[in-house]
Order: C-alpha cells, then sequence, then structure tokens
C-alpha cells in the first residue's frame, strides 16, 4: 500500500543509476518526481518507463532546483533521493511505518546516508556516513536556496531518525570524483568567494590539504578502506585545497576591478 508521500529527484545524465534508486522505492508512493536538467543519455525515458513524472528545469544550483522539484511535487510530505542514492529496504519499511496511522509524529526525520567506493557494491567495514534531514513536511521546511548548502532548513525543530541507511554511489571512477567536485567548488566561488577573508585564505591554502586528509582517512575511518580509502581521502583532500586556490584567485578578481 501506498503512502501519501511525494519522492523527488534532481538528474542530468543519471541513466546508468537512477533504476536501481526508483526501484528500491517502487510501491512506496504513487507520486515519484524526476526534475532533470537537460539529460542526454536517456535519463527522461528512463524514469518514465518506471513510473515517474519528469520536469524539466534548467539548472540553477542545489537549492533553487531541489525548491523547484519541493514545488512539483503533490503531497506536502516529501522525500529527496538522490539519482545515486539506493535506500534498503530497512529504510523503506520504515518510512511506510511512520505513516502507518496517518502522519507521522515528527515533522522532520534524519536518514543515514552511507558511502559507497567507485566500483563496489556494498559500503566498507565502518563506512562513514552523515545522517540529513531527508523526510520531511514542507509546509514546515524547505531546502535551503543556497546554490551549494544542499540541505533542508530545519529551524532548530527536532528531528527523528528513519532506521536503516541509504548507500550512496555517489562517484563512479576517481576521475568522476576530481570532476563533481571541482564543479561544486565552482558554483561555491560564484557563491562564497567574496565573504572570505584573503589573509585566512592564504593560510588556508597551507593546511586545507593535510587537515582535509587527516578528517577523512582518519576520523572518518577511510582506513578501514584500506589503499582505495587513501586514494579516496587524497581526492577530497586536494579538491578542497583546490577550491581554497579558486576562492583566492575570484577575490583578486574583485580587488582588482
Amino acid at each position: 500500500m501506498t503512502v501519501p508521500l511525494s519522492i523527488f529527484i534532481i538528474t542530468r545524465n543519471e541513466a546508468d543509476r537512477l533504476g536501481e534508486t526508483l526501484a528500491a522505492v517502487r510501491g512506496l508512493t504513487d507520486d515519484i518526481v524526476v526534475v532533470d536538467s537537460g539529460s542526454t543519455d536517456g535519463t527522461q525515458e528512463l524514469a518514465r518507463r518506471l513510473g515517474a513524472r519528469v520536469v524539466h528545469h534548467d539548472w540553477q544550483g542545489f537549492g533553487p532546483q531541489k525548491r523547484f522539484a519541493e514545488e512539483q511535487c503533490r503531497y506536502d510530505w516529501l522525500l529527496n533521493l538522490d539519482a545515486d542514492e539506493v535506500p534498503q529496504p530497512e529504510v523503506v519499511g520504515g518510512i511506510s511505518a511512520l505513516f502507518a496511522e496517518g502522519e507521522p509524529p515528527l515533522s522532520l526525520y534524519r536518514i543515514r546516508i552511507v558511502t559507497i567506493y567507485p566500483r563496489h557494491h556494498h559500503p566498507r567495514l565502518f563506512a562513514d556516513f552523515v545522517s540529513p534531514v531527508r523526510l520531511y513536511d514542507r509546509r514546515v521546511a524547505r531546502y535551503s536556496p543556497s546554490l551549494t548548502d544542499d540541505r533542508v532548513v530545519d529551524h532548530g525543530l527536532p528531528s527523528g531518525l528513519v532506521p536503516g541507511a541509504v548507500w550512496h554511489f555517489s562517484f563512479r571512477s576517481f576521475a568522476h570524483i576530481r570532476a563533481k567536485l571541482d564543479g561544486y567548488s565552482d558554483l561555491q566561488t560564484i557563491e562564497k568567494a567574496g565573504r572570505r577573508s584573503p589573509l585566512v585564505l592564504r593560510l588556508r591554502l597551507l593546511t586545507e590539504y593535510p587537515m582535509q586528509f587527516a578528517k577523512y582517512f582518519i576520523f572518518r575511518r577511510h582506513w578501514t578502506g584500506g589503499v582505495l580509502g587513501a586514494r579516496y581521502s587524497h581526492e577530497i583532500a586536494a579538491a578542497k585545497q583546490r577550491r581554497i586556490r579558486r576562492f583566492l584567485e575570484a577575490r583578486q578578481k574583485l580587488s582588482s576591478s
């Protein structure tokens, strides 16, 4: 039995990954919305074939894209997934249980998102995860309008935790990691570089790589991934250092204009 819930997903060229995501939530709802920003690989046709409504919307950044998607949904209760995220059965069952006696008791629910390495099919031992709000009542909360702050603004309200985890196949390859993170940094440069102190940026240019590598390899437990974990941590740290360099270049252009 479906629940009064809309699922929305933003896409661009995700035909190789979207099918597994949609299959995982089949039967949970009768309203799945895919907002596509111009795929050329058949993403739109795949989504329609698997039962989703497809709406085109030119890319404007993460927040604007997701806020547009929120407005296309039929129901007020929303579940946001990325096209590379696969909810495990415990998550789907937990969401169904929340609606078993009407609307859930809280307005916001967090979901564990677990990182999967490129070309792997399961999480590594002690895999890191984040727990953002992904299931929520849009009458109470919405996605931030920021280009890059990809989060629901919760206004400090209490939230629950959906049992289980979503497996996140975020990167197809290590080359994809670099391209994806650099694209994200480009958006951050547009939105945030002007607010950063040049002195602080210069100091961070020296410390960013070692601090970020330690953060991911040690504290986010990528050491459990061995050589792959070290390479993953390196790619993240190097991308964040490149972001600081971009911020500095943008600040210099602003100062000289």
